[in-house]
């Protein structure tokens, strides 16, 4: 069995295709895992981990069709990455794009108070807050000042009773 290494780096499938097709996919998935996996993005468990693998199977037809070229697997991938860094640098840049790409900090719980209309958004359970609110040493909602629901998926727990960066510039101005 002998190897074409010529025939390895020819494409198969025209870049400008294997671009439009990258773009669509990525920007897709992005959106799709932006607005309905939010509150799962902070920690990858086993059922995340499949989810990712399922949608990488099932986007790859779409992606880059039936390539079998080298050539045509790295333009792919540099297209993904392309736009990855696209993404983050429109986020930065630009305010409209930096809320889709960083959302805001959701509150969850405010002077002790839960905010069951921003749970229910979330579709976060009593027990899985609580769950979130003791890995950070919080056993009862009354000891928490504030809790927010990060844009990365990750929970926040300001403890009643703790000073804010913003509290203690509001006493200084104050005095």
């Amino acid at each position: 069995m002998t190897v074409d290494f010529g025939a390895l780096f020819l494409a198969d499938t025209h870049p400008l295709e294997i671009v439009v097709r990258g773009t669509v996919v990525y920007i897709v998935l992005f959106l799709l895992l932006r607005l309905a996996l939010k509150r799962q993005s902070g920690a990858v468990g086993m059922t995340d981990l499949l989810v990712v693998i399922l949608i990488a199977d099932a986007a790859q037809n779409a992606m880059a069709g039936e390539y079998r070229r080298i050539t045509d697997g790295i333009l792919l991938v540099a297209t993904i990455l392309g736009w990855a860094y696209a993404i983050d640098w429109l986020g930065y840049h630009v305010p409209a794009v930096e809320r889709i790409v960083h959302p805001a900090p959701l509150p969850l719980v405010v002077d002790g108070r839960l905010l069951r209309r921003n749970m229910q958004t979330e579709l976060i359970t009593y027990r899985e807050l609580m769950s979130q609110l003791r890995a950070q040493g919080v056993d009862d909602v009354s000891r928490v000042h504030r809790a927010y629901l990060e844009g990365n998926g990750e929970l926040t727990v300001i403890r009643a009773g703790e000073e804010t960066g913003s509290g203690r510039r509001r006493r200084r101005a104050l005095t």
